[in-house]
């Protein structure tokens, strides 16, 4: 255990000397970060590849309702603990080391998921994945930072942007089309091959760093133990609480309780320890400050978006898995498109003006959505989805450049894992609050919505008439079929309406955010950064 120091942020080591890094591009090292790149692909698609799935595998493995959500949840609170964890691996073992058994393992046990037989196994194997999983993301960040020189960022900074915003907005896609063609098994089956030969090329071709063992003998158990259980238990009381009435359910409670515990003993020992877990000394940097919360919001919005789409195809429009994924690819096309753009922009604009018009943009694509109606299907949802997926990527690139590219070698590695830490915690909480906004307002549209369906509203009695005829025509007690058919619609709109409400707060947050953008300290035109060498 490590031992505690008076001073709140104890002077890290002294970073082992590094030469500057050449202007020059290394093809092995080029290669090495490719196959790190298209590893972060896997286990970011992995979130939400089976969001469009979940009925299949629900049947599959004869799940009930409740316990098919833990398919995902399992998933994301593993994850949740690895990824600041990662920072501090990457240090002892060495980013080859790391990156290597984290793609090897998540690739047996992505074979492990595809063999499961029952949910127990299921949810099991899932956590496995996405807590091996997890080592690899925070990994690529930190690596493109520090092998690559500034003047490459226009080239690696979009790569990385548009793989962790790219990965999420396909994963209904990819896994409706598996699933529709093949099997649900698939979902887990296709990430195999290709697992292997990352982690082949990792161990081959990785050479930017060693691993430093003598940080496990000051290894911070506690704040280890009290981490996970900090982030596990936040995870779980925002995925459960929104269907559960939050605290009024005694697992959420106790875990919330778990929760706090454990923040308490986390943050303490995170700023007193010698060797801490998670190293917070990188939110001194202002930009790294301003760009991680600004990751924050954006997880709110590229997970609240790919989970409110699907849903309203899916409840509302009544689509299967393969439609969905047709119909939210469009997103995903307009950011592949958009990258080059949002690379080249961020070379010649202030990242500032670049997140600004991003955020707006964003807020503009979920203002339109506020004029949804029950019949909406590609044709409606087409713009908006092409205005969310150009200014996801504009927001993106500035803001990796932003929060990563001026921090010293020394601390990437750690710093990376925070980062992207927020993305995720700004998803899941965003999650939480559009499940409770889109539940408490739901009931309350039907609430009002039923009070004007009385036999004194003349359009209510005439659209009943003419539903008890219909169904009297086809030998089907008209005046209950009726009535169960105005139940159906009211609480369709209700539905709908709550959706508009959700569009409507996404929208306020994300215009009122851009204007805070240009209140950041704008970075040196040629920002050192990791990858300068200092």
């Amino acid at each position: 255990m490590a031992t505690a120091t008076t001073a709140p942020f104890p002077p890290a080591p002294p970073a082992r000397p590094r030469p500057a890094v050449s202007e020059t591009m290394d093809p092995r090292r080029v290669f090495a970060f490719l196959a790190m790149v298209f590893g972060m692909f896997m286990a970011i698609l992995d979130i939400q590849v089976v969001s469009a799935s979940l009925a299949e595998i629900q049947a599959g493995l004869n799940a009930s309702a409740d316990e098919i959500s833990w398919v995902q949840t399992s998933y994301l609170i593993a994850e949740v603990i690895m990824i600041p964890l990662s920072g501090f691996l990457g240090r002892l073992l060495s980013t080859r080391v790391l990156f290597t058994s984290a793609a090897a393992g998540f690739t047996a046990a992505s074979l492990l998921c595809a063999t499961a037989t029952n949910m127990d196994q299921m949810i099991v194997y899932r956590a496995i994945q996405g807590f091996i999983g997890g080592g690899m993301i925070p990994s690529v960040f930190a690596a493109a930072f520090t092998i690559f020189p500034p003047s490459k960022r226009a080239i690696v900074s979009p790569m990385i942007g548009l793989v962790a915003t790219l990965a999420p907005t396909i994963g209904p896609t990819v896994g409706g089309y598996l699933s529709h063609a093949l099997s649900w098994h698939w979902l887990f089956l296709v990430n195999v091959g290709p697992g292997i030969l990352v982690a082949v090329a990792a161990w081959k071709l990785i050479d930017f760093d060693e691993g430093e063992p003598s940080l496990l003998k000051r290894f911070d158990w506690t704040g280890l133990a009290a981490m996970a259980a900090f982030l596990g238990s936040l995870e779980y009381v925002l995925e459960e609480g929104p269907t559960n009435d939050w605290l009024n359910d005694r697992a959420v409670l106790v875990f919330a309780i778990v929760m706090s515990v454990g923040g308490i003993v986390f943050f303490w020992r995170s700023l007193r320890s010698a060797v801490p877990v998670v190293d917070l000394k990188a939110f001194l940097d202002i930009n790294f400050a301003f760009g991680s919360a600004f990751s924050f919001v954006l997880g709110v919005g590229l997970y609240g978006l790919t989970y409110l789409y699907p849903l309203y195809l899916g409840r509302i429009r009544g689509y299967d898995s393969l439609m969905i994924g047709e119909t939210v690819f469009v997103s995903g096309l307009a950011m592949f498109l958009t990258a080059p753009v949002a690379g080249i922009l961020s070379s010649k604009l202030d990242p500032r003006v670049m997140i600004m018009t991003g955020f707006l943009g964003f807020g503009a694509s979920t203002w339109m959505l506020t004029s949804l109606t029950a019949d909406w299907a590609f044709g409606e949802l087409l713009v908006p989805q092409i205005l969310r997926g150009i200014s996801l990527m504009l927001c993106m690139v500035p803001i990796n450049n932003l929060a990563l590219g001026t921090l010293p070698p020394e601390r990437l590695k750690n710093a990376s894992g925070l980062f992207n830490l927020t993305r995720n915690l700004g998803g899941a909480v965003g999650l939480a609050l559009i499940n409770t906004v889109l539940v408490n307002r739901e009931e309350l549209h039907y609430a009002r919505l039923s009070e004007s369906i009385t036999w004194s509203n003349p359009e209510a009695m005439r659209q009943m008439k003419m539903m008890a005829q219909n169904l009297s025509a086809h030998g089907i007690d008209g005046g209950t079929g009726a009535l169960t058919q105005m139940m159906g619609r009211v609480h369709q709109q209700a539905t709908v309406m709550s959706f508009i409400d959700v569009f409507y707060l996404l929208s306020l947050l994300f215009a009122s955010l851009a204007m805070f953008a240009m209140l950041m300290r704008r970075p040196p035109a040629a920002a050192a950064g990791g990858g300068g060498g200092h």
